[in-house]
């Protein structure tokens, strides 16, 4: 037996599998109480003073974790929580979950809206009954489907940050797309009129 199929058996491989994908993700009880996290989870949590043995809410610091002494999942808006709401439906329903959520979280500088893509798998290990709570990223997809405070004069953008950005440089950032720059045939013939017949000549 080689090398590879040992680690295979011994759980090496599976673990290294796990923490090398790039999605955070949290193995939860049904409480949504962290039992175990990948690396990508785990530096996300530790990015929050967040860990294992905690309720997802209170490790990345839900603003109505805070709001009862009992923590996450006790205040009166918990029971609308996405991320709540789909780990129960995970065991109740014993089916892989997929749902958008916003989410208020206390950061560095104040409150801050979080969007993520929720999805919760069941787990069973060892005869316990348990879920993956998979948690990504999809704060630029949201902005860009949102209104986009653009310049009226020099048509730059706006983020969240309230910062102002060239429209190339911006899509280039928030999408990984790249630009590369020709003339429309309006300012081609304005730029180089004794090059470029005008657009309404080629019409007629």
């Amino acid at each position: 037996m080689n090398q590879e199929r040992e680690n295979v058996l011994n759980g090496d491989f599976d673990r290294a599998v796990y923490d090398a994908v790039p999605a955070p993700i949290m193995v939860v009880d049904r409480d949504v109480v962290i039992i175990d996290h990948n690396q990508a989870a785990g530096e996300l949590l530790a990015s929050r003073g967040g860990g294992e043995g905690q309720r997802a809410g209170e490790a990345l610091h839900c603003l109505h974790a805070g709001e009862t002494d009992q923590g996450c999942g006790r205040s009166p808006v918990c029971p609308q929580c996405v991320v709540r709401g789909s780990v129960e439906s995970c065991f109740v329903r014993g089916k892989v979950s997929r749902r958008k959520a916003r989410l208020e979280l206390q950061g560095p500088t104040g409150p801050a809206p979080a969007y993520l893509l929720v999805t919760t798998a069941p787990l069973e290990y060892r005869g316990r009954e348990l879920a993956l709570l998979i948690l990504e990223d999809i704060g630029e997809l949201v902005e860009l489907r949102s209104l986009l405070p653009i310049c009226a004069r020099c048509k730059k953008v706006r983020d969240q940050s309230e910062m102002w950005h060239n429209l190339d440089r911006y899509l280039s950032k928030v999408m990984d797309v790249d630009f590369t720059h020709s003339l429309c045939p309006d300012c081609a013939a304005e730029l180089y009129p004794r090059y470029v017949d005008p657009p309404d000549k080629k019409l007629s």
